[in-house]
């Protein structure tokens, strides 16, 4: 006998493995970010007081400032990664539910799509 699929209890399971995914990546990108902000704002710090105290000069103190640059450039880019991991196993996930949903309500085999 073959089911029909019903658009809310479908659209619930979207948002169920939606927030299953996002919740535990968005754990990941708390501690990740904190940790990471956390040394961006203690060199900021370093490098105010070596400014204000002499101790890195109008010589070095592009050097200081391009590393604190270098940092903010590296964080931001790890998150853009980590983003790009997350949309791909949201979007892996949501089309395996409609996937095995359409296959459990019509017990046809479909074809593979294609993982990203």
């Amino acid at each position: 006998m073959k089911m029909t699929l019903e658009t809310e209890p479908l659209i619930l399971q979207i948002k169920r493995v939606s927030s299953d995914i996002l919740g535990k990546d968005v754990t990941t990108f708390k501690g990740f970010s904190e940790r990471q902000l956390k040394a961006i704002a203690e060199q900021t710090i370093l490098v105010e007081m070596g400014i204000a105290t002499g101790e890195i000069t109008e010589a070095t103190q592009d050097f200081f400032l391009k590393s604190i640059k270098d940092l903010v450039k590296n964080f931001t880019e790890t998150l853009k990664g980590l983003m790009l991991v997350t949309i791909n196993k949201l979007y892996n996930a949501i089309l395996d539910l409609i996937w095995n949903s359409i296959k459990t309500a019509t017990n046809v085999v479909l074809p593979s799509f294609s993982v990203i």
